[in-house]
């Protein structure tokens, strides 16, 4: 008895270790798809996650895929567009590994299948992209571009156990060796239209001088007129005054006059030689002469 619990340990040992080493098991987690391959031919597909049992090591090996969505960000690319226009398109795809045995025989590897993808991709790109212009491609027109781009690439992906979910844009720009001619071009048409916006806003600003100046003429003849006619009635109603005043009082009238004369000739420098009978002298010789 004691025998067999002394062997009881080792044998026990030594079947944990084959187990270990032959795996006669595979564990497919919520995010991976499992191949099993039987010397090196794929015999069976496990997608569903749990435990599955397979032969031992070496009869039967598994392949591991991930079976979530998954990112490729190609490399930018050169694209002409329908108008002749230099394009750098930097891209990025989104697939998904819906055939674990055909891409096993076919790319085999992650890398393999962004190797395919990339080609898949700009050929499709280039021919998309060359039935617009530039400025279709970067406006309204880009969704249902790129729509009709992963279109046509799922459909070539299928060959390789691929489904292609979607397309986009990153980002357009211009090769390094055109942008200086295009900011040249771009500057001189900013050039242009300054001077175009410069030379319209001198017409205007001449036309509302003219305008001004005319409407400051027009309003110094009227104000001038208006002048002429206040004076007028006013000359009119001082000599109605005076009229009134000479009737009422003559002599009155005739001092106050003088008087006016006085101070609108005598100064204090002023040096009269007059008769001592002028009537201008009449008022300073004393009252009642």
């Amino acid at each position: 008895m004691k025998r067999i619990s002394t062997l009881f340990v080792p044998i026990v040992g030594v079947l944990i270790l084959a187990a270990v080493v032959l795996r006669p098991w595979v564990v497919v987690t919520e995010t991976t798809q499992a191949v099993v391959l039987q010397w090196g031919k794929p015999v069976q597909e496990i997608k569903e996650p749990g435990l599955h049992w397979k032969l031992p090591w070496p009869v039967q090996t598994v392949v591991s895929l991930d079976k979530r969505l998954l990112d490729y960000d190609t490399d930018p690319t050169i694209i002409i567009t329908q108008d002749k226009k230099t394009m750098l398109v930097d891209n990025y795809v989104r697939y998904r590994i819906v055939n674990p045995t055909l891409f096993l025989q076919t790319v085999r590897t992650i890398e393999g299948a962004q190797t395919r993808l990339e080609d898949i991709v700009y050929s499709e790109l280039r021919v998309q992209l060359g039935q617009f212009t530039m400025t279709q491609i970067i406006t309204e027109g880009r969704n249902l571009i790129m729509d009709a781009v992963a279109a046509a690439s799922n459909s070539k992906a299928q060959e390789y156990g691929i489904e292609i979910v979607d397309v986009r844009i990153k980002r357009t720009d211009l090769p390094p060796e055109n942008e200086q001619a295009v900011y040249a071009r771009m500057r001189a048409e900013r050039e242009r239209q300054a001077r175009e916006y410069r030379a319209q806003g001198e017409e205007q600003a001449q036309a509302i001088r003219a305008q001004a100046d005319r409407t400051a003429e027009i309003i110094l003849a009227e104000a001038y007129r208006e002048a002429q006619r206040l004076r007028g009635e006013g000359d009119a109603e001082a000599s109605r005054i005076y009229a009134q005043a000479l009737s009422s009082d003559p002599e009155f009238y005739a001092f106050t006059r003088s008087l006016e004369a006085y101070r609108n000739t005598l100064g204090a420098r002023t040096t009269l030689i007059l008769d001592a009978n002028s009537e201008f002298l009449r008022y300073l010789d004393g009252p009642g002469n």
